[in-house]
């Protein structure tokens, strides 16, 4: 993990500027508000590391310019990554406003009869959008009375999937994007897009040849005493699978030349995590260069194929980045994405930074219908499968973490790492093996991780989400809510031998609308707009959309339900029936957060 001070919540009170009585009377509930929302952000949100999410209040109400200048400079030497305003009473709107551009803002306005918040939350959300600096809006659908300091659970959801939004962005902001090598086969993806990652992430991007890898496998640019402690580890948790692909043919691989790829993968984890966040090892070996890193939050190995036709593949460094143990115990994951499908990666940061769980990299393979599947197996598919399904498969970075092994209330979950018991890291761990990888299509060698994931009796909800960049318009996102779904066993046996049967499979069953992108599971794979998803565990659909609003990313194809979709309030002013048109349109107008 980068070691890096966490930004902050900052929180802003404000009042009627009227003293002699008017302000007086309301310091103590407007700065109770304030406190409360502090108190909730820290008891229910966390950073990456475990610890409790940190909030800065202003020092006093803000009832004028002179008290927000006060709040802002207060802000910046705080680092914040996004502002809450709240008030029971009517203010002065663009004399107490945040005016940072660059920031996410949300405001709440107490909803009560005595005093107009109402009114003050009408009139500076429309002060926000005439000047260009979306905010979004928070009301109670009830009036509560004056001196309740309970926070209405209406209001709770939206704070809370405001604040989650404003640390993913506020997270990203000033990090990079490592890509190690370029582009993978041909994909666009793996064209890495700076001013994507500039101007709406808030990223720089590094770029490494993969020859650096060699460089520090042949020069000792590692902790040779970590990698032999790896070793130790890999021998007792990292169980080899049967040679499913190329017994019988002619280009083989003995069993020295296997171990000597599997030590050479070992090192390449290493040396790729040591690229991402740096390692004060490599400075007391001499190296201080080395050790620095490249403050990379996520990153990408291109492997094929000039890489993977004469080194072993990555799949190895990328699973394991992306699970959530090795060696040195249990730690948060490595976003770090297959064949450098930097979009993907970019996809798997939102989930990541929304959720605290790893990922699932997969390619969006294959979609079965009920009709392929009966007439390919004589079963016809029930339960959440029973509209068909699409298998999710990669031989690279799906974490180890998707076998469903975790638990939550009795059921197949993805946890954040501080959650894990150690039986779980073992169980993940038992459930996988390491099939030689396929000679033909990698011919230096290396090896898969291969899992099933368990979506037990109730299926395990999960997101798929993409970033695809569409020239003339920028990034589009688009997301779909669904389940792991487990297979009949005759099922999966037959459908796991026409694929590549030494990965890992997921077997997603899209949640459908009957309309649009997902009127069936057929829609949805047909509208899917690249080859690869993110998937993360949870249904969270919801606070991706606010992410990308606040990022000003417009989203093309979703499944959430209409009520639970918060963008700023400016998105209203330019349409209300069609709300896919109207993200777009306020997109496009109000431009990417930081360009």
């Amino acid at each position: 993990m980068l070691d890096v001070e966490f930004p902050k919540i900052g929180i802003r009170p404000t009042i009627d500027g009227r003293r002699r009585g008017v302000r007086e009377s309301l310091e103590e509930q407007t700065m109770a508000m304030a406190q409360s929302v502090a108190d909730l952000i820290h008891n229910t949100l966390k950073y990456p590391d475990g610890s409790p999410v940190e909030t800065v209040i202003a020092d006093t109400t803000i009832g004028g310019v002179h008290e927000a200048a006060m709040a802002k400079t207060k802000f910046d030497k705080a680092g914040i990554c996004g502002t809450i305003t709240v008030t029971p009473c009517w203010c002065y709107g663009s004399e107490t406003m945040d005016m940072s551009k660059d920031l996410p803002h949300a405001i709440w306005g107490f909803n009560g009869t005595e005093r107009p918040g109402a009114v003050y939350l009408a009139a500076v959300l429309a002060a926000h959008t005439q000047k260009g600096i979306p905010a979004f809006g928070i009301y109670g659908k009830d009036v509560q009375d004056a001196d309740d300091t309970d926070i209405p659970e209406d209001v709770k959801a939206k704070l809370i999937r405001f604040a989650k939004g404003a640390l993913a962005a506020g997270l990203m902001r000033n990090k990079s994007y490592l890509s190690i090598g370029n582009v993978a086969m041909g994909i666009a993806g793996s064209m890495v897009n700076a001013d994507f990652f500039q101007e709406y992430l808030g990223m720089r991007n590094e770029y490494v040849d993969m020859s650096e890898i060699v460089r520090r496998w042949d020069e000792g640019i590692y902790d040779e005493a970590e990698f032999k402690k790896a070793k130790a580890w890999a021998k007792d948790n990292m169980k080899l699978g049967k040679d499913v692909y190329n017994d019988g043919k002619p280009i083989q691989f003995d069993d020295a030349a296997k171990e000597e790829q599997f030590d050479n993968c070992l090192k390449m984890f290493i040396i790729a995590r040591d690229l991402m966040q740096g390692n004060k090892k490599l400075e007391e070996m001499g190296f201080k260069e080395e050790s620095e890193g490249h403050f990379a939050i996520a990153g990408g190995f291109q492997g094929q194929r000039q890489w993977t036709d004469h080194f072993p593949n990555g799949d190895v460094m990328e699973a394991m980045l992306n699970s959530q143990f090795d060696w040195n115990g249990k730690r948060a994951p490595f976003i770090f994405a297959t064949e450098n499908d930097s979009m993907n990666g970019a996809s798997m940061l939102f989930n990541y930074l929304l959720t605290n769980t790893p990922q699932i990299f997969a390619d969006v393979r294959t979609y079965w219908s009920p009709e392929a599947v009966e007439r390919v197996t004589g079963t016809k598919l029930t339960g959440l499968a029973a509209n068909g399904f699409l298998h999710l498969s990669n031989s690279g970075a799906q974490t180890l973490d998707a076998t469903g092994a975790e638990k939550i209330d009795g059921q197949p979950a993805m946890k954040p790492f501080w959650e894990l018991t150690d039986k779980e890291v073992q169980d993940n761990l038992d459930q996988t093996d390491w099939v030689p990888a396929n000679v033909e299509y990698f011919r230096g060698g290396g090896f898969s991780s291969h899992y099933l994931t368990k979506g037990g009796e109730k299926g395990m909800p999960v997101t798929m989400t993409r970033i695809n960049w569409v020239k003339g318009v920028g990034p589009v996102l688009q997301l779909a809510e669904g389940y792991a779904v487990d297979l009949p066993q005759n099922v999966f046996d037959t459908i796991n031998v026409r694929t590549d049967q030494g990965w890992p499979s997921t077997f997603f069953a899209p949640t459908l609308t009957g309309h649009g992108a997902f009127k069936s599971v057929y829609d949805v794979m047909n509208n899917w707009g690249a080859n690869h998803g993110a998937i993360s565990y949870g249904h969270i659909g919801a606070d991706i959309l606010t992410l990308a609003s606040i990022l000003r990313i417009p989203v093309n194809m979703h499944n959430v339900p209409e009520e639970d979709i918060f963008r700023p309030r400016a998105w209203s002013s330019i349409g209300t029936e069609n709300l896919e048109a109207a993200d777009f349109n306020a997109c496009k107008n109000f431009g990417p957060l930081y360009k």
